[in-house]
């Protein structure tokens, strides 16, 4: 466990921000808007239009909430107001689950493949064809993850839904949390399935927790040691699965001294939204995100080079990979990114880099990748995109 890993949850300029921070940087930002719909949300929704040319159906969740569904998920479909044969059509009421905000001009998407994540395991439905059985985070090591998929428990609801162990299982000194949880979920899902027969088109079935609960459930507890809050109705709803999670809470009340100004936050979110970042070696990166892709420049900046130019250029780029690792993940950016590194002559080298960024990326929560180099000497990366970057969320 980190010594100075927190969560922040307070208030600035009249929004509410979630913020995990370490070593006086964020690591994780989410800010709040009063959404109409919320990613995790649960709703029988109505297929208005299908575009084959996109592959793509347009499903209406009520109240002019218009969302995007992948064709890809009509096999797993539950359709409700006629017999399924895993095709969608106009005015099928199909049980979705928001899985994307809208962006830009994006619409917000929904899936068929419902699932309810906690903090230790994820249950969902099993998608066609895939078999049953404890799944477990790759990141916990091969003892852990063999002892838990062989928890009768969980093999019992692995059974009926497709269950995931998360990494923060791999926190727990007795898996009695874990159960818990996992058997919690599992009855929320049912239920949902159950009911939904007998409720009318456009009904929210499931409503996701509050930001910040979602929040600091989906944080790697090995990376914050506290919760803290200077809003006393934040405090009492995280009282209890913060007991429950033996997380520490503290009400933050010191009013001559607001908790945004003690951590400097105004500063560390102008710094996640500048386009130059310097790194501790002189040089300095260059973050240009576009409507296609995001690009990010490494140059040498103040740093000079010795006798080994292509040690140290090396030296650069490894520390270049670590902020972009860091920035990718606190402003939240996403999709296509190319990486113009600073050119070394050796390919073992520019191999190196690239193995080194994949281990870097694995330490996401969300599923980011590093693909290969380009004949240009570009490094490809992609993230998945789930929400808006933290630049759009602050607008």
């Amino acid at each position: 466990m980190t010594s100075d890993g927190k969560i922040l949850i307070l208030k600035l300029h009249d929004r509410r921000l979630s913020l995990l921070m370490n070593d006086n940087r964020i690591l994780s930002a989410s800010v709040q808007h009063d959404a109409a719909i919320t990613v995790g949300d649960i709703y029988i929704g109505k297929v208005q239009n299908i575009s084959r040319n996109i592959n793509a159906a347009f499903v209406d969740l009520g109240g002019r909430n218009l969302t995007f569904l992948s064709m890809n998920d009509a096999v797993s479909a539950f359709v409700l107001n006629r017999k399924p044969d895993g095709t969608l059509k106009i005015d099928d009421e199909v049980l979705v689950q928001v899985d994307r905000e809208p962006m830009k001009t994006k619409l917000a998407g929904v899936t068929t493949k419902l699932s309810l994540p906690g903090q230790y395991a994820v249950v969902g439905i099993r998608p066609k064809g895939q078999k049953d059985g404890v799944q477990v985070s790759s990141k916990l090591d091969a003892g852990r993850q063999a002892h838990f998929r062989e928890l009768e428990e969980l093999k019992q609801i692995s059974e009926r839904f497709r269950l995931i162990v998360r990494t923060n299982a791999g926190t727990l000194e007795r898996e009695e949390a874990l159960l818990e949880e996992a058997r919690t979920l599992a009855d929320t899902l049912a239920h949902i399935l159950e009911i939904a027969a007998s409720r009318t088109c456009y009904s929210c079935l499931y409503q996701n927790k509050q930001d910040y609960v979602s929040f600091v459930e989906n944080a790697y507890r090995s990376e914050f040691d506290e919760v803290i809050t200077d809003l006393p109705e934040v405090y009492d709803i995280l009282l209890d699965p913060c007991q429950r999670a033996d997380i520490p809470l503290r009400l933050y009340e010191d009013s001559l001294l607001p908790l945004y100004k003690l951590y400097s936050v105004e500063q560390r979110l102008q710094e996640l939204t500048d386009k130059k970042v310097w790194l501790k070696s002189g040089g300095y990166l260059v973050i240009e995100p576009t409507e296609a892709l995001v690009s990010i420049d490494v140059n040498t900046g103040k740093y000079e080079a010795g006798k080994d130019r292509e040690e140290t250029f090396y030296r650069i780029n490894r520390e270049a990979a670590e902020m972009i690792a860091l920035h990718l993940r606190a402003r939240n950016l996403s999709g296509m990114i190319l990486v113009d590194f600073i050119n070394v002559k050796s390919r073992e080298r520019e191999t190196e880099l690239l193995e080194y960024m994949r281990t870097l990326l694995r330490r996401d929560p969300i599923p980011a990748r590093a693909l290969d180099m380009t004949a240009l000497g570009l490094m490809e990366l992609t993230r998945k995109k789930v929400a808006p970057s933290l630049a759009e969320q602050l607008k």
